[in-house]
């Protein structure tokens, strides 16, 4: 930027500010700004503004605009917003100094070109800055809904359950067993409980990928029990003539539940009358202290 330019805008910095503010200020009521609360709106727009002037004293200003597009990302701002405010950045610019130069044209050639060569970059680097903290931003969700996908749940002693919704690929079946091998070592677990409940198909290549799951459980020295088998995966898997004799099925959670225990050589004992009154009555007082 010519050294005029740039001592011009420092020193006009709150007018060029104010008209710019004045003239975005009919983007509020555009689609991808109205969710923006009003006093959310005003704020960024003069940080956003600030930002852009910083620039103008500082050419080391990527690191400021990387953590502002964050913040945009986590606020749910548009990257379309700011490109036009910096588009209408550059017009407000040209009319100022239009209208307090009275620039003939080919001055006002000369400020185009100069005003255009400080806008770019900055563009360009809030593109990049946005463009990669969304990438990073929904990557971590991509991580966390696997981790959701697949969850291990210790309901007991050496007992815990995976419950599996929806379909099974190679991606998701490497996950599963990733997990399942962890988690059975962390929990010390005998018996996992793999509920099939949620998932809508069993073909061949998800009763693989089962098979695969508890041949490995089984070399770490537990059992895998499937449950939630319903009759129309009953009848596919027959029909499709896989083999899951060598591991034990159950048609329900309760019933495989009930197996584990049995395997792990526990028991649930009903209350006696006299434990459950004594249950009953701390339930009371707890209910009346909340």
């Amino acid at each position: 930027m010519e050294k005029w330019l740039r001592e011009s805008m420092l020193t006009n910095r709150d007018q060029i500010i104010e008209k710019w503010l004045n003239e975005i200020s009919s983007y509020k009521n555009k689609e991808y700004t109205a969710h923006i609360a009003n006093e959310l709106f005003d704020h960024v727009n003069l940080e956003f503004a600030n930002i852009i002037l910083l620039s103008v004293e500082d050419d080391h200003f990527a690191d400021d605009i990387e953590q502002f597009t964050k913040k945009l990302i986590d606020l749910g701002w548009p990257l379309a917003y700011f490109t036009d405010c910096l588009q209408d950045f550059r017009g407000v610019l040209l009319e100022f100094y239009f209208e307090e130069e009275h620039t003939d044209h080919d001055s006002l050639s000369r400020l185009m070109r100069s005003i255009d060569a400080w806008i770019k970059p900055i563009i360009h680097t809030l593109v990049s800055g946005y463009s990669g903290n969304w990438e990073r931003s929904v990557s971590l969700q991509r991580i966390a809904l696997k981790e959701l996908s697949t969850p291990l749940i210790p309901i007991m002693d050496k007992i815990t359950v995976m419950p599996l919704i929806g379909t099974i690929d190679t991606e998701r079946a490497k996950l599963i067993m990733e997990n399942l091998l962890e988690g059975v070592i962390k929990h010390n677990s005998e018996v996992v409980l793999m509920d099939i409940t949620g998932v809508p198909v069993v073909d061949t290549m998800v009763a693989h990928h089962i098979v695969q799951v508890s041949e490995a459980v089984r070399l770490v020295g537990a059992k895998t029990i499937l449950v939630g088998i319903r009759p129309e995966i009953a009848l596919t898997i027959t029909n499709l003539g896989i083999d899951l004799q060598k591991f034990l099925t159950k048609s329900s959670l309760q019933s495989g539940f009930l197996e584990a225990l049995k395997i792990t050589n526990q028991k649930i004992t009903k209350l006696s009358h006299e434990d459950e009154s004594i249950e009953k009555m701390l339930s009371s007082l707890h209910m009346d202290a909340e």
